[in-house]
């Protein structure tokens, strides 16, 4: 369904679908929802509503789609692709107030509400031994919600998989305000179609996640880690494929590129790092083969001409994290005036890695453009940020031309144009190469689920 994209939408309604206030229909309090943490253009909206409950959630829903309002659902507002920005106006439904955690240690599982943050869940689970594994760099923001409707992961995927592949059991609001529930509260079943997989992902598109299940794993005894230099990004490229095709299997294997870690040091005080292209290697375990794993990855790194093995203890292996994690705005402050044009999110099969690696390198020098490189290289994910002056429309031009080449290699070599950070407004112009006809399935099931189109619109499938 296209709409008039200057539309404005009466959404008085929303107060008495939402009781105590939690409605804002002021200019203040709206802007402030216009905007993701991407660079995509915002939109303000109409209304703003923080529902507390499912019930409440779908009574919004329902009257919205009576009157074929738009209903951008939101979380932490995190995300990267301009998931989260209402791009037809309409209503931002947030989810931030939808909270609760019951963990049920003995069924290694708990139920948990759309809006808990993912780093405030995994402090409550800490108690049991237990967390919840993707691992995600904006953890102290990003919400149950928002990592299911996205499919999040971050460093952990490697060894833990993605958030999909621990969601057992999900409560959704169709976008008419039927409520949902998709799964089972077990490890595996095979009744029926998979519901859950198809809203795991969808982004808002097809209903509202309001409480998750989700399954656990134990924190694991021992970790051990190390910080790895090489001579070249193709090197230490190349050794992350052949780890993992050896079937050694990391808690992480992040690559950081030469330029990163300049922005990295420049960021940071009290953590220095080589000036070098840079993997650091987690493993995890609960037994003493620990050590004979972590000397397995010195010698592969060794055959790929290893410059320097740092070893990591667990006193100072999280702030090493907490430095990788802050990537982003060590890039954002490392040029003053200037600004991230978009953050890259591709993912190639594991022995193509250190060909997009070499991609971004070629692509960027050729573009004169100042590009930074950090990924989760153990399951082929890389990340590449090029930072320009935000009034320079041409260079502006060629960090995004950059990007467009970049993805479109990732999809040639098999690989897909967004690894965790979703479709949303960004990467719509790649889904009909990278997924061909399917994408009439794709349209076939988002008009049964939602045929007025209120939910999210504008997002993940391209216009037909």
């Amino acid at each position: 369904m296209q709409r008039d994209p200057d539309s404005s939408y009466d959404c008085a309604f929303l107060d008495d679908a939402v009781t105590d206030g939690r409605v804002a229909h002021g200019t203040s309090v709206r802007e402030q929802y216009a905007s993701d943490e991407s660079p995509h253009t915002g939109r303000v909206p109409d209304a703003v509503v923080w529902p507390a409950s499912t019930d409440e959630v779908a009574a919004v829903l329902e009257a919205a789609n009576d009157r074929g309002v738009p209903v951008t659902p939101r979380s932490g507002g995190s995300g990267l692709e301009g998931n989260a920005i209402p791009s037809a106006g309409g209503i931002v439904l947030s989810t931030a107030e939808i909270g609760g955690i019951e963990v049920s240690p003995e069924d290694m599982q708990a139920t948990v509400g759309a809006g808990v943050v993912y780093d405030d869940l995994n402090e409550r689970l800490a108690s049991h031994g237990l967390r919840f594994a993707p691992g995600i760099s904006s953890g102290d923001v990003a919400t149950i919600g928002g990592m299911v409707a996205t499919n999040a992961s971050g460093f952990n995927a490697v060894r833990y998989g993605e958030t999909r592949d621990h969601v057992r059991r999900l409560e959704v609001v169709t976008a008419d305000g039927r409520v949902v529930d998709c799964g089972r509260d077990v490890v595996k079943t095979s009744a029926g179609y998979s519901l859950k997989d198809l809203f795991v992902g969808s982004e808002g598109t097809l209903g509202v996640v309001t409480e998750v299940t989700l399954g656990l794993v134990g924190i694991p005894e021992y970790r051990r880690a190390a910080l790895v230099t090489f001579p070249s990004r193709v090197d230490a490229s190349g050794a992350v494929a052949d780890a993992i095709g050896s079937a050694l299997v990391p808690g992480a294997i992040e690559f950081i590129d030469t330029t990163a870690i300049k922005m990295l040091n420049a960021y940071h005080d009290d953590v220095s790092f080589e000036e070098r292209p840079t993997l650091i290697i987690e493993l995890h375990a609960n037994n003493s083969g620990i050590e004979e794993d972590l000397a397995f990855a010195k010698a592969i790194c060794e055959d790929h001409g290893m410059l320097s093995w740092e070893a990591a203890g667990e006193e100072n292996l999280d702030d090493i994290w907490q430095a990788r994690r802050d990537k982003y705005p060590a890039t954002q402050s490392y040029r003053e005036g200037w600004e991230v044009a978009l953050v890259g999110d591709v993912v190639v099969p594991i022995s193509r890695y250190p060909d997009i690696v070499e991609e971004v390198s070629r692509v960027s020098e050729e573009l004169d453009l100042l590009t930074s490189c950090v990924g989760h290289a153990g399951d082929g994910n890389l990340h590449f940020t090029s930072l320009v002056d935000p009034d320079n429309e041409e260079m502006v031009e060629r960090a995004h031309e950059l990007n467009e080449r970049v993805v479109r290699k990732a999809i040639a070599l098999g690989g897909t144009s967004t690894g965790e950070h979703g479709v949303g407004i960004g990467k719509r112009q790649f889904m009909d190469e990278e997924h061909g006809q399917a994408i009439d399935l794709m349209r076939s099931v988002k008009e049964t689920f939602d045929p007025n189109g209120i939910l999210n619109p504008g997002k993940v499938l391209p216009d037909a």
